[in-house]
């Protein structure tokens, strides 16, 4: 049997499917209504490399985390092909006006700009509406940390709100399925065994690595980072807020990097918050599941597990 390892591979869910990225290639399987897997398979195009900041501390942490989020969109976008959406059968004159115009290049845009759109809600809903009513108390509290811990316990109490309600959704819970998919098909090769059903049904559907423990890192770290702000300016707290996003960003995938590759108590520790809220984003997969996962771990593979070594 093969040793155990820490490996860089990662992904995330798609509908009916889930995408894996290994270090040359990015895989997106779906299981179509009829049943047939189908893949696609393209080479990673990361922004980290390109700009050679694989070396760079944080800096590599804020484009990383840009890169993820396309590489999602388009996987979730090419799964969605698959699936009709009722009343979307015809084509508007506007998308056909957009097709004319931009031809190939609308899929790359229409998929920067849900980042775009995406980034924007979020910030919204979770950094800036936190703050407007936090900022409401200011007068009656004189403590910037205390304020800021006030702050970070209504961003969280939002977040899990959302968490809690989206996952009350039928489509989103089979989301969550191959969530869980993903994180047993990549234990299952960190344990060195080899890629079938069976293997990866026992294996954990909580894995440290995962986006929703990078979520609670950021939770985490802006409260640290925020409560050197004063609370005497809205629009400089804000701002301020704002411009530090970036570096909350850098540090929470600095903290889960090495999170993934120690198994230390004090990453025990540390990585517990995000597991917990993993056990509402990932759900018991069947074993269809499994397969579609599987195909997508397997075709990103190399062969020399060197390459893809956490």
């Amino acid at each position: 049997m093969n040793k155990e390892h820490k490996t860089s591979i990662g992904g995330s869910a798609v509908m009916e499917g889930v995408m894996m990225r290994g270090p040359k290639d990015i895989a997106t399987a779906v299981r179509k209504p009829d049943g047939e897997i189908v893949l696609d398979k393209r080479p990673v195009s990361s922004i980290v490399a390109k700009l050679h900041l694989k070396k760079i501390p944080i800096v590599r942490g804020v484009f990383a985390f840009f890169d993820s989020m396309i590489c999602s969109v388009r996987a979730l976008m090419w799964s969605a092909e698959f699936f009709d959406i009722e009343g979307e059968e015809s084509e508007s004159k506007f998308d056909k006006w957009l097709e004319d115009k931009f031809g190939d290049k609308i899929k790359d845009i229409v998929i920067y700009f849900s980042v775009f759109i995406s980034l924007i809600l979020s910030i919204g809903l979770f950094f800036v509406l936190p703050n407007i009513v936090t900022g409401f108390i200011s007068k009656f509290i004189d403590s910037n940390i205390l304020m800021t811990v006030i702050e970070g316990v209504l961003r969280m109490a939002i977040f899990l709100g959302y968490v809690l309600l989206v996952s009350q959704m039928e489509d989103i819970k089979r989301v969550f399925q191959y969530h869980g998919a993903e994180h047993k098909t990549i234990f299952c090769y960190e344990k060195g065994l080899e890629l079938t059903v069976e293997n990866a049904r026992s294996m954990s559907k909580l894995h440290p690595r995962c986006g929703t423990s990078f979520l609670v890192f950021v939770m985490i770290i802006s409260i640290i980072l925020f409560s050197f702000i004063s609370w005497k300016s809205f629009w400089i707290r804000l701002g301020l807020r704002l411009l530090l996003l970036p570096v909350v960003a850098g540090l929470s995938y600095e903290v889960i990097h090495w999170a993934g590759k120690s198994e230390s108590k004090i990453v025990c520790i540390i990585s517990r918050p995000g597991m917990w809220l993993q056990k509402i984003t990932t759900r018991e997969p069947d074993d269809s599941q499994l397969e579609v996962a599987i195909e997508a771990m397997k075709a990103v593979l190399t062969g020399d597990k060197e390459e893809d070594k956490w």
